[in-house]
């Protein structure tokens, strides 16, 4: 029986999707016994069975389900002479079905690798996105966000930006689907937005607290958009 995604190329191209995890051998105390397929839209979600080791030496046979829709990048971007950020607002539909009150969501421009390096995908995204043209780039962590289910793995960066680097209006790419607004914030409004919860996104409270922790924020906080 030819399956697609597993044994013939489903509608993205892909083959071999049950194969995930199972040369795996960095953990002794974990045997990966069988992977199942079970949905392969454009993510793909599988049903892994294995044996676990558990502390006492004992062992246990576990089932997890997993959701691959790749890994991902997000950038902080920051003016250092005004004291602004710049942000994304879009429609997010799994937030407003789960309790957010509109479901437009305020975070930092993100997006899939797509096969792309971490560094030359947030490039792509910030200027899809924002219409901004990143100089230079720090690379600050790389994070799991939701690690009892989703594999993606986050790369975030934090980067500089200026009148000049906003090269177009953004906004994303319609044929994805995407309605884009850049939101441009003082770094204080942006801080103190976590502790009202305009600001929920986890990728984006974290940089944000990075930047508060590790930048000249000290100077930042004082200033207001026009730079006073």
């Amino acid at each position: 029986m030819n399956t697609p995604g597993i044994d013939v190329p489903d509608a993205r191209g892909r083959v071999g999707l049950d194969q995930a995890g199972r040369d795996l051998t960095g953990n002794p105390s974990v045997i990966v016994r069988d992977v199942e397929l079970t949905s392969a839209g454009w993510h793909v979600l599988r049903r892994t069975t294995y044996d676990y080791r558990r502390r006492d030496g004992s062992w246990s046979t576990e089932q997890r389900e997993t959701y691959d829709r790749g890994d991902g990048a997000t950038v902080l971007l920051y003016d250092p002479d005004r004291g602004t950020v710049l942000l994304t607002r879009q429609f997010r539909y799994p937030v407003y079905v789960n309790g957010h009150p509109d479901g437009m969501f305020l975070e930092t421009a993100a997006g899939l690798l797509d096969g792309d390096d971490p560094v030359a995908a947030i490039r792509r995204e910030a200027e899809e996105e924002l219409g901004v043209t990143i100089g230079e780039l720090t690379p600050v962590f790389a994070v799991w966000t939701s690690p009892g289910s989703v594999t993606e793995r986050v790369h975030c960066f934090a980067a500089p930006y200026s009148a000049e680097s906003r090269t177009s209006a953004g906004g994303g790419l319609a044929d994805d689907g995407e309605d884009i607004e850049p939101v441009e914030l003082p770094f204080a409004d942006a801080l103190a937005m976590i502790g009202t919860g305009r600001i929920a996104d986890a990728k984006t409270i974290m940089l944000l607290q990075w930047a508060a922790l590790t930048l000249d924020m000290d100077r930042l906080r004082s200033l207001d958009v026009t730079g006073r």
